[in-house]
């Protein structure tokens, strides 16, 4: 029994389990660094497996670590588990159907996402004692990926730092390599505080801040025509001073992701949105407080591990899916727009008549994603790869009430499971080949280009601040 066999066999062996911790995750529905149940089943799961857990690691009371083994190389697997607010939806209902109008919902996947690398770290770990094979297993409990970048805040506290590589994963529509080079990101509050007054009697006597936040964001619109085209600035306001059109609103605030392909270029954007802040407060007679919560830096892709973890997507193939599973996958697409039944068809047009994506697309590396993620800070400390898996009807977006629907379908578990496979066989074949992991460190040296990993969290941001 060759390797991947081998580790195909410990995950199948613990499928229903798995399953139910994705699921309890999934019905959790926790949002970013407030995952605490979720936190807890996974720890306790770890536990289970002989793993050491260390809570509360990088201050952040929903990030772990659990460990097994000891000494090099040390093998990282990185779990999400955090939901989106607003997602609630049903499962295996593809009708909109909130369970709770206004609740939270895993749209983006990461109940699969934390479970399917806990299926890689205990098959690994299990793989390991089986073949008395030295080194160490960690499974990285990292929350808030979609608001707060928890693993940025780990970074900086140095949990990755002795690690010799890492592996991920996303839930997705198509199976591939994720060869991706990302954004950086800087989540930023700007709080405009101004003066009530009678907005009919005495308007005169107020300050508008919600006149600020407008201002600030036309002059942003304006300034997207200065900026380099891959730069994105979007922003939602938070706080718009009240209910009351009578009344000048005296406070108000929002919320800016400003993402550029570099931390420079994006500081450098930054600065400019501060400015335009400050003229917003300047022409209105208010003032305003800037408050950086967060930021992420660009992923680093590293092609020597991609080509491997492709390798072994290729041995491992795709899993086979019921007749129930496409129709499933079929009322589900009935339910989106032509365009996104349409965008991946046009990226592979072996996709063409399908409701599930069951090949593998070919490997391309170095695609540029406008998106951002945490794993970019964990990418500039240690060579990693990523693949996505399909748990998605194909064309689905993310961060939708179809994805949730998704979430606890069978189509999901095995997509889930099979990531699991996947970067576990990466793992054993990179134990196996140490010289790989040499390989793998000197490409990411050679792509820092001289540059050297620096925190984009300024030293006074102790801690991510759950606002909304």
């Amino acid at each position: 029994m060759d390797y991947r066999h081998q580790l195909s066999k410990i995950i199948e062996k613990k499928r229903e389990k798995l399953i139910q911790i994705s699921d309890k995750i999934w019905s959790y529905a926790e949002t970013g660094f407030e995952e605490f149940q979720s936190a807890e089943l996974l720890c306790k799961a770890l536990e289970e497996e002989g793993f050491a857990v260390k809570k509360g690691i990088g201050n952040i009371d929903t990030a772990f670590v659990g460990s097994f083994g000891s000494g090099n190389p040390i093998i990282a697997f990185l779990g999400e588990f955090d939901a989106l607010s607003g997602l609630s939806q049903s499962g295996g209902v593809p009708q909109f159907a909130p369970e709770k109008i206004g609740g939270n919902g895993h749209g983006c996947g990461h109940n699969l996402l934390g479970t399917g690398s806990l299926a890689a770290a205990i098959a690994l770990r299990d793989y390991m004692k089986e073949n008395d094979i030295k080194g160490t297993v960690r499974y990285y409990g990292c929350p808030g990926e979609e608001i707060g970048g928890g693993k940025t805040f780990m970074a900086r506290a140095g949990v990755f730092d002795d690690v010799d590589v890492a592996f991920t994963w996303h839930p997705g529509t198509t199976n591939n390599i994720m060869s991706v080079a990302t954004l950086a990101c800087y989540e930023v509050y700007f709080k405009f505080k101004g003066k009530s007054a009678h907005a009919a009697a005495s308007p005169h006597l107020g300050r508008s801040a919600l006149d600020a936040v407008e201002l600030m964001n036309v002059g942003v619109n304006y300034l997207r025509e200065h900026i380099i085209p891959e730069a994105r600035v979007h922003c939602a306001i938070t706080n718009t001073g009240g209910l009351s059109p009578n009344v000048v609103q005296s406070e108000a605030e929002v919320l800016y992701f400003v993402r550029a392909p570099k931390v420079s270029q994006t500081e450098e954007i930054y600065q400019r949105v501060c400015e335009i802040a400050r003229g917003a407060a300047l022409m209105t007679g208010t003032q305003v407080e800037i408050d950086l919560a967060s930021a992420l830096s660009n992923v680093i892709p590293n092609t020597t591990l991609e080509k491997i973890m492709y390798d072994n997507f290729l041995a491992l193939g795709v899993p086979e899916y019921s007749d129930e599973e496409v129709q499933f996958a079929k009322a589900i697409r009935a339910t989106l727009a032509e365009a996104d039944k349409n965008f991946e068809v046009q990226q592979n047009r072996e996709l063409a008549g399908k409701d599930i994506a069951d090949i593998i697309n070919p490997f391309t590396s170095n695609v540029f994603m406008a998106g951002s993620t945490d794993v970019g800070d964990v990418s500039w400390i240690v060579p990693t790869a990523q693949c996505m898996t399909v748990c998605e009807p194909l064309g689905t977006p993310l961060h939708t009430w179809q994805i949730v629907a998704t979430g606890t379908t069978s189509l999901a578990h095995k997509g889930m499971l099979h990531a699991g496979k996947i970067m576990a066989a990466t793992a054993a074949e990179v134990l196996h080949h140490p010289e790989m992991i040499e390989e793998a460190k000197q490409e990411l040296v050679e792509r820092r280009d001289g540059e050297e990993y620096v925190c984009p969290l300024p030293p006074e941001v102790k801690e991510y601040k759950v606002r909304i």
